[in-house]
């Protein structure tokens, strides 16, 4: 049994709507090894491991429906137990995940199973996975065993895996504050593998990192840590606390200690969860000895006067108290013959005591500092306390130490509510935590006495949240409506943009389009990520990683990610959902690969868009399998875009008062026209829009019109969608590699980065509409890992349109021999009846389209196919045609002198380098 692949889906994906590991694992030769056939002593093993299994309902949906799987008939296969167990383990581990799919692998491997588990934290998601593999390889008979020996501990790993996923969990703190930010529909991400977490989109963001906020005054901050500090400003305004000295020595804190005249509380000046406090002290060798505990974690030291009473958290949000709490130390209570390590072993046993923060209590261990606290009493871990004597094994409260916590929030005395919240106000803090020791918190200080020990900055929530007695409180909800007061907008739009082929030209429309009404858009595309119109990063930049740099940018108020097959088949989404997601069309490219065989497979990838869509869902009326996604989509508004004025579907959509986008003859041209609620929209004159080429460019008219109709669903002004589309162009330096035209030659050249047969087609179409006095000649080529039937796919895309053919292949070979895709395709053309003498076979690029160039006489248009994009474009713009002369500087006003063409500028510009008005060249700064 072995782990073959895996993939972790980060959010909506064709498995579910929300964050999924698939692993592919092989059984081997346990695929003959159902449960029943391992027998009833393997299930019971597993549930003395495991005994949370016998919860799960499996398919019957009710508890004990997994066990019943297990025993009935012939069982269950250990892929689907798998399942079960990586969600046990991470609900062990303190998750909240319960979805599980397994099924055997479509392509007939046998024994090969697809399981697929929800998970919270991806590296917890990961190890439970890995683990649950070894847990059941360990219950196996010996002679089924591959990867765990005799030696191998159960219960040592179990331990580990909590221990592990509690160090990359978010805390208990930082997790409520989460889902109470959930609860109000606010997004969220993690921005690091401790607690810093964003809330919100774009430039609506709030930052937290545990329950400090990004509104948390960095002063306030270190006062608070300064306990000296804190101190004398609360002594000041007449808060009532303890005296206290700042000690460097062992001796000056004895002698602080007398000067003090009776018990004192030793601690560090900078410290926090209780870490060397000892509390309660008179004698000089304690004095010392706490000394010296505080020393370790802070290099003063604090000597104050000991305040009786008991010790209580006041937690006070934006200035109001929200919960009060009581705190015991770590404890047990004596039954009259048990020893103190016997009684601890009880209270251990406790279920709601764990690991770390994984339960709602910590365990109490048998250290160092419990053993002290027992010698204090003459004890040792083998006394046995008298019936209901209380021994303390810590001397301070905290939760983690083992501490226990009673909510007294009702019963809180005003005087006492009113002193925290002052407290706290004079730090600073937004969110602070007021130690307070009182013999009676239901009575006012002024009267019982006590005093204020300390007050913390990112105080933990979970005493609160989940007391050992009385009732939870919210203390999350109040930090959240504290930075999103009610209305205050949290997200920003959110478009996305998926198909085979126009998605690219369609996004950047759509920025621009978005640029051009005023907002600041966060652009993702296959050549980088663009904020407000400039790249920040470059890359092919369409997968989950680019959706949530983009939101995380606080900068942006709008964000178009064009998102592609690949990232959607390796991670899924990045972004739960989307205000509007748009499937241009789904045609056959990068079939065969990653499982992805079919068009109808393909489109399911595709689809993962418009199901994540919660606003609008965008879809081609025109393509079939685009068409039935309206069926997988809970978009409240579905818009139809269609090519077809006379589309019946469209039709009766329209009818209906439903949205659409549909291009309509007219006198003067196509005109793009927008239909929605019973409203008639004529939107544009296609011949209108730059980078339609006069309306020839007929692909992109659609893009276009996809771009206008996500552009309204947005909720973008009619004028702005105009003056977008009447603005965008399909220039070198806006939409490299898409439809890039330049004609400074005495003829016109074409560059387009198509590379799969409906692209090509469809700028062979474009070829043929546009009006060319001379001949036509193609370069032509095909991504290497593409099938033999896909490249002659191009190669018929192209055939008999053409006067002259060179067939080139990519850069990289994806593993293909040196000349193998130019022959398949040259072998195509001629199978078509293109002859042989307009075929030429040029491998290289470069060579191609230099060939290509070379050939070209005026009147004559070239069509280049490109992947190198940046390096063909030069090439072409640089190109001197045989008898011409070097190209002449361009001439402007002095103040804008140019000593180079503006697209070699621009293509400059692109390699870090530009050149200012007298021409010198200087590097330019990036910010990646």
């Amino acid at each position: 049994m072995r782990i073959l692949n895996r993939n972790v889906y980060v959010g909506p994906s064709q498995y579910a709507k929300f964050p999924v590991i698939r692993i592919e694992l092989d059984l081997g030769e346990l695929e003959q090894w159902p449960t029943a056939k391992l027998g009833e002593g393997f299930i019971q093993a597993l549930l003395a491991a495991l005994p949370g299994l016998a919860e799960h309902g499996c398919s019957y949906r009710e508890p004990g429906g997994f066990l019943r799987r297990m025993r009935e008939g012939e069982g269950t296969w250990l892929g689907h137990v798998l399942e079960h167990v990586a969600i046990e383990l991470q609900n062990e581990a303190g998750e909240d995940v319960t979805f599980g799919k397994t099924r055997s692998v479509d392509d007939g491997r046998e024994g090969v199973y697809s399981v697929v588990y929800e998970y919270e934290q991806r590296e917890e998601g990961i190890a439970a996975g890995e683990l649950a593999l070894k847990l059941l390889d360990s219950l196996l008979p010996q002679q089924l065993r591959t990867v765990t020996d005799a030696g191998w501990n159960w219960e040592h790993e179990r331990d580990a895996f909590i221990r592990y996923a509690q160090r990359r969990a978010l805390g208990p703190s930082t997790a409520s504050l989460v889902r109470a930010a959930q609860e109000r529909g606010i997004p969220w991400m993690r921005l690091n593998d401790q607690s810093l977490v964003q809330l919100g989109y774009g430039k609506y963001q709030q930052r937290i990192q545990a329950t400090v906020t990004g509104r948390t005054s960095h002063i306030a901050v270190e006062l608070a840590g300064d306990k000296e500090e804190t101190n004398k400003i609360l002594g000041a305004l007449g808060l009532p606390v303890p005296r206290q000295e700042l000690v460097q020595s062992a001796d000056a804190a004895w002698r602080a200690a007398r000067r003090l005249d009776g018990p004192v509380v030793v601690k560090p000046y900078n410290g926090n969860h209780g870490r060397g406090i000892t509390i309660n002290i008179t004698e000089e060798a304690d004095v010392r000895a706490a000394f010296e505990a505080a020393r370790e974690h802070s290099r003063s030291v604090i000597v104050e006067t000991y305040l009786h009473g008991e010790d209580h958290r006041l937690l006070v949000v934006n200035g109001e108290l929200v919960a009060a709490t009581l705190r015991t130390p770590g404890h047990v209570v004596g039954d009259g013959s048990s020893t103190v390590a016997q009684l601890v072993e009880v209270v251990n046993s406790d279920p709601r005591r764990g690991v770390g923060h994984e339960k709602v209590l910590t365990r109490i261990k048998l250290d160092r500092e419990a053993e002290l606290m027992l010698e204090r009493k003459g004890y040792t871990f083998d006394s046995v306390p008298a019936e209901g004597e209380t021994v303390f094994l810590r001397s301070t409260a905290n939760l983690s130490t083992g501490g226990t916590a009673t909510d007294v929030t009702d019963i809180i005395h005003p005087d006492n509510r009113a002193m925290a919240e002052r407290a706290v106000r004079a730090i600073g803090l937004d969110v602070g935590g007021v130690d307070f020791l009182s013999s009676d918190i239901a009575e006012s200080y002024r009267r019982t006495g006590g005093g204020i020990c300390e007050v913390n900055a990112a105080p933990g929530f979970r005493m609160h949240i989940a007391p050992s007695e009385g009732k939870p409180r919210d203390a999350a909800g109040p930090v959240i409506d504290m930075l999103f007061p009610p209305g205050t907008p949290t997200r920003v739009p959110i478009a996305a943009v998926t198909g085979t082929n126009g998605k690219t030209t369609t996004a950047r429309m759509l920025a621009h389009i978005a640029k051009m009404a005023g907002y600041t858009p966060g652009l993702t595309t296959t050549d980088g990520v663009y904020i407000d119109g400039q790249r920040t990063v470059e890359g092919d930049m369409t997968g989950p990683v680019s959706a949530r740099m983009v939101l995380a940018d606080p900068q942006i108020d709008l964000a178009v990610l064009e998102t592609a097959r690949g990232g959607l088949v390796r991670a899924g989404m990045g972004v739960a959902e989307v205000d509007v997601g748009a499937v241009l069309n789904v045609a056959s490219d990068h079939l065969g690969m990653k499982g992805i065989d079919t068009l109808e497979q393909l489109a399911e990838i595709k689809r993962i868009v418009v199901e994540a869509a919660t606003g609008c869902a965008v879809l081609n009326a025109d393509d079939p399998n685009v068409l039935k996604m309206s069926a997988w989509t809970d978009a409240k508004v579905i818009c139809y875009v269609t090519m077809n004025p006379s589309h019946p579907l469209v039709r009766e959509h329209i009818r209906a008062g439903a949205r659409a986008c549909a291009l309509e003859n007219g006198v003067n041209g196509h005109m793009i026209t927008l239909y929605d609620k019973g409203s008639h929209i004529p939107l544009l004159w296609t011949h209108l829009i730059p980078a339609t080429m006069e309306g020839r460019a007929m692909h992109n008219v659609q893009n276009a019109m996809f771009a206008a109709a996500m552009a309204f669903s947005l909720g973008i002004k009619l004028d702005a969608i105009r003056h977008g589309l009447r603005t965008f162009d399909t220039t070198f330096f806006q939409a490299p590699g898409r439809m890039n035209v330049f004609d400074e030659h005495p003829f016109k050249v074409l560059m387009d980065y198509g590379h799969n047969a409906h692209a090509v087609s469809v700028m062979a179409d474009l070829a043929q509409r546009l009006e060319v006095t001379g001949r036509r000649i193609v370069v032509v080529a095909g991504p290497g890992d593409r099938r033999n039937e896909d490249l002659r796919e191009i190669a018929a895309a192209v055939a008999g349109r053409f006067d002259h053919y060179i067939c080139r292949r990519d850069d990289s070979l994806r593993g293909r021999d040196g000349d193998e895709v130019p022959r398949i395709i040259a072998r195509e053309l001629v199978a078509r009846g293109v002859p042989e003498a307009a075929i030429q076979q040029i491998p290289d690029e470069q060579q191609a389209v230099d060939a290509a160039l070379r050939m070209a006489r005026p009147g004559d248009l070239v069509l280049v196919f490109a992947d190198a994009l940046t390096r063909t474009w030069k090439q072409i713009i640089r190109f001197q045609p045989e008898g011409a002369a070097p190209a002449p500087a361009r001439v402007a006003p002095k103040a804008a002198t140019l000593e180079v063409p503006l697209d070699e500028q621009l293509v400059a510009a692109m390699e870090g380098v530009v050149r200012d008005e007298r021409g010198l060249r200087f590097e330019r700064e990036e910010s990646d």
